[in-house]
């Protein structure tokens, strides 16, 4: 043990937030380190790499004011900790786990490592339970199942934070009515969204059910890389040792993967796709991956990442590497957020893979997934018969073609459009969209089952 507690003073190079020290010996990725400085003041660092007997050390605080001779360095043996305890909910915490709410000290329960233990695949189950989050556009189109990751991705100036708070206020899953609780993650954000979030949460009670994650825009890169982890090792704590059902909303991923393109230059790493480093996507995947749910345990993880797409562009990096690990994805629009639509959800490219495994009878309704079929298609028909109209002119529409524009028109203000508090129960979303279908001549419905169309659309 005397070999761990030395202290070194080979400290060789400063770069950026990172510290080089030679002639360390038994170092371990991932190992934490005090940092002393001449002045008695200590700075915590955590080791990136080992090579040899030369370790990299990110410094959580950043390395400002130091120079290599006036530092001492001191390993500490163990990994980044959380300390839980049930005592998290209602509170709000730093990047590091640090309450920053004026609330006293958790008292711990238990020590848990953040980096977390990888979940045996062939103890996974399988997600099948429809969670309602009251939002149409998710609920009976881009149905969101316990245990599922499914990201929205969004751009600069659009409302996605709201909508991330809207769904943590409202879901709960169905079958059992219970409500989720929340571990919301909010990374690189500006004192005013941070101050939305925790407002929002307090004014609506929700605050009582959730841990806050809180890293700001000024905050250092480094919590920012900590925080998804401190987050995510709450949501495994509550799910799987205290069985509750938690929904980790994380907002914003493409700030998180920014501190990791900072750290990788500060290391003068060989960069990737558009500077990114070369392990974006296994580094994502470390995070994403931390959903599910495990057979023999009742709680779960479902994840909602929130993204903002550099230059609305899907095809970047972020989002492109997220589409790859999660299942699907919300799309949120900026025409449709231009035109006063809330929430601005463009239900023809966004996608919930695992859909069909949460809806039908005994989960949601028999029609559900006919219904879901023939909305997905009138909609995306009438959009054509719109941009048809734009180059050639209204007149070259059949009259069939102008009822599925009006069609369009009014799936968006009736069934995309719905108000910021408004809940809405998945027979309110079916029947909106059945009356909906009814503006429609009956032998265009063709996604629908004879016996569906007799008994549910309005006559």
């Amino acid at each position: 043990m005397a070999e761990i507690a030395k202290e070194y003073r080979t400290v060789t190079e400063i770069v950026g937030p990172l510290m080089i020290v030679e002639g360390v010996k038994g170092i371990t990725y991932g190992e934490l380190a005090d940092v002393k400085l001449s002045n008695g003041s200590v700075r915590r660092g955590r080791v990136l790499e080992v090579s040899g007997d030369r370790a990299v050390i990110q410094v959580f605080e950043g390395t400002s004011g130091l120079s290599p001779q006036d530092v001492k360095v001191r390993f500490l043996a163990r990994g980044m900790e959380l300390a839980v305890s049930m005592d998290m909910l209602g509170r709000v915490f730093d990047g590091f786990g640090r309450p920053i709410d004026d609330g006293p000290a958790i008292i711990p329960e238990k020590y848990l490592n953040v980096n977390g233990s990888p979940i045996n695949p062939f103890a996974r189950d399988y997600p099948n339970e429809f969670i309602q989050t009251g939002i149409s556009t998710i609920d009976l189109l881009n149905t969101l199942v316990r245990g599922q990751k499914l990201p929205l991705f969004s751009g600069a100036g659009l409302p996605h934070s709201r909508l991330a708070v809207q769904i943590a206020r409202q879901a709960k899953v169905l079958k059992t009515g219970e409500k989720f609780a929340v571990v919301f993650a909010a990374m690189g954000i500006t004192f005013e969204e941070a101050e939305f979030f925790i407002d929002d949460f307090r004014k609506t009670g929700a605050i009582e059910r959730s841990v806050v994650f809180v890293n700001l825009a000024d905050d250092p890169p480094i919590e920012r890389i900590a925080l998804p982890r401190m987050a995510l090792t709450t949501a495994e704590y509550l799910a799987f040792e205290k069985d509750m059902h938690v929904l980790v909303i994380m907002t914003d991923i493409t700030n998180y993967c920014e501190a990791l393109r900072e750290i990788s230059a500060a290391r003068r790493e060989v960069p990737g796709r558009r500077g990114y480093p070369g392990y974006l996507y296994t580094d994502l995947s470390t995070i994403y991956e931390r959903a599910g749910r495990i057979k023999g345990k009742k709680g779960s993880i479902t994840q909602i990442p929130v993204l903002t797409m550099p230059e609305d562009d899907k095809t970047h990096p972020i989002p492109d590497l997220t589409g790859y690990i999660t299942e699907g994805q919300i799309i949120i629009n900026r025409a449709l957020h231009t035109k006063g639509i809330y929430p601005p959800v463009d239900v023809l490219p966004s996608l919930s893979r695992l859909k069909d495994k949460g809806i039908g009878e005994g989960k949601t309704r028999e029609d559900h997934a006919d219904l879901m079929n023939q909305l997905y298609s009138a909609y995306a028909r009438g959009k054509n018969a719109k941009e048809l109209a734009v180059v050639l002119g209204e007149s070259a529409l059949s009259e069939t073609d102008i009822l599925f524009v009006k069609f369009a028109d009014e799936f968006e203000d009736k069934f995309v459009r719905q108000g910021e508090n408004e809940n809405r129960s998945i027979e309110e979303s079916m029947r909106i969209g059945w009356e909906l279908l009814s503006m429609l001549p009956r032998g265009e419905l063709k996604r629908i089952r004879e016996k569906f169309l007799d008994k549910y659309l309005p006559k």
